[in-house]
């Protein structure tokens, strides 16, 4: 065991050490020790772990933040689109077509995906993220991207030492954005056997389920009509609408029953209601703190949320999408809609759990556009008609740090900067608190420590 006396590896001071635990303290300095956070403090606090090894960085008034994690990211998919979104291509096609990536045929071609996003986020400060759907249910599909081999491969670089991130993963039994059913999802818990962990850098948690579509397309399913009259449908099989959702509640409640975290995919107003109750109602079983999260959730009523945070059920959403998609959202639904859409400041306010997220490369995996976009509200065309759902500059923090560490069952080894944790550590060049939030996104990310590792540095 190391001695409180021992001298730190690396200390970084003088600057803002923006901590997110649980007062949200800010402090001058932080020291680090054989991978771990060995003191938080003054400068002059953490000054007496310097010795003749120690490497130390004078910050300058500069920000420090826990290392950032992107707690929906499809980590394969973007390594073979980057630099191409799939945000960007839908506006360029008028919202109607997109570009496909190559096929990756072999597992070359997906560790080169991998690796390409890892070395992404070491540069944007992003040092865990979470994979949202790698499994049998898309072994035969089109892009290569997600299907299980892809779990394979990320247990194998992580074993090899290869990933510059911690990665948390969902298995998928059902297709990517399209059909499943509870036999499938029954067989894939009875037969399919994930890779084992790779203590530190990655983990299978849980199951990914797509309940619904989106409401700009037209494929959530809603309460209230669309414009051509329709209420959208789930994704899961069945004859009718109580079919579907008697199956969809059948696979919540097989999947808790497995033992696992679940991710939902919900979008419309119909859809997050019924999965708030079916994941209540499998947690109420047996009351195992699951974890189970609410993924996107554009429309969210005020009693849905008080049924996420009475369950400590999280939501997982992208301060991006409302920004880029509002007007469409309006144009399917009606202005009206707006009131219940993308509830980031209603969520919070019902004591529910909020994760922020990219859902790259649907969007960037730039934290610092997300973080902007979650504070300021403000569409692309400059409005701002969801500006009562903005959030604090903290708030927007902690929904990229500290919750998503909650979200992995791992709020007590990362995600703040606090002694004994791992020293995971973003370095932003600029002081965060005398920033414009607009601003931001302009700031560079100066270093990036994992494990007490430099893995990335401006020069």
């Amino acid at each position: 065991m190391t001695d409180e006396s021992t001298p730190a590896d690396l200390v970084l001071t003088g600057g803002r050490v923006h901590t997110a635990d649980a007062r949200d303290r800010v402090a001058e300095a932080v020291a680090v020790r054989a991978g771990r956070i060995a003191r938080a403090g003054t400068a002059a606090e953490v000054a007496p772990l310097v010795g003749r090894g120690t490497r130390v960085v004078r910050l300058a008034g500069r920000s420090v933040l826990p290392g950032i994690n992107d707690s929906h990211l499809h980590g394969v998919w973007l390594g073979a689109m980057w630099p191409s979104l799939l945000m960007d291509q839908l506006a360029g096609s008028g919202g109607h077509a997109h570009e496909a990536p190559s096929r990756l045929e072999t597992s070359a071609d997906r560790r080169r995906a991998i690796l390409r996003t890892s070395g992404l986020l070491a540069s944007l400060g992003v040092t865990s993220y979470t994979e949202p759907g790698l499994g049998p249910g898309e072994d035969g599909g089109p892009s290569g991207c997600f299907g299980s081999a892809a779990l394979r491969d990320y247990a194998d670089l992580a074993a090899e030492g290869a990933l510059k991130a911690r990665v948390t993963a969902l298995m998928l039994f059902g297709e990517l954005d399209g059909r499943s059913s509870a036999a499938d999802l029954e067989k894939g818990l009875r037969e399919f056997v994930p890779p084992p962990d790779v203590p530190g850098r990655f983990r299978v948690a849980g199951v990914k389920i797509f309940a619904d579509g989106i409401p700009p397309m037209r494929t959530a399913w809603t309460d209230r009509p669309y414009a051509d009259g329709g209420h959208g449908a789930l994704l899961v099989d069945g004859a009718d609408d109580g079919e579907r959702e008697a199956a969809l509640r059948a696979m919540i409640g097989m999947a808790h029953g497995a033992g696992h975290q679940i991710g939902v995919h919900a979008t419309g107003d119909r859809a997050t209601r019924v999965v708030a109750d079916a994941l209540a109602a499998a947690t109420d079983r047996d009351g195992r703190d699951a974890r189970h999260y609410v993924i996107h959730g554009d429309l969210l009523s005020p009693a849905t949320l008080r049924v996420l945070a009475s369950r400590r059920i999280g939501l997982n959403t992208q301060a991006g999408i409302p920004v880029a998609t509002e007007p469409m959202l309006a144009a399917a639904l009606g202005e009206d809609a707006l009131r219940d859409a993308w509830p980031t400041r209603d969520a919070l306010d019902a004591g529910v759990r909020l994760s922020l997220s990219s859902d790259a490369p649907v969007l960037t995996p730039d934290w610092r556009i997300g973080v902007a976009a979650a504070v300021t509200r403000r569409g692309v065309d400059g409005s701002v008609r969801g500006a009562a759902q903005r959030l604090a500059l903290t708030e927007a923090l902690r929904a990229y740090t500290i919750t998503p560490a909650w979200q992995d069952g791992a709020e007590h080894e990362k995600g703040s900067i606090e002694p004994g944790k791992v020293a995971d550590l973003c370095v932003l060049d600029a002081d965060l608190l005398d920033l414009e939030p607009d601003a931001l996104p302009t700031v560079p990310v100066a270093m990036t420590v994992l494990d007490g590792r430099v893995i990335h540095e401006l020069r």
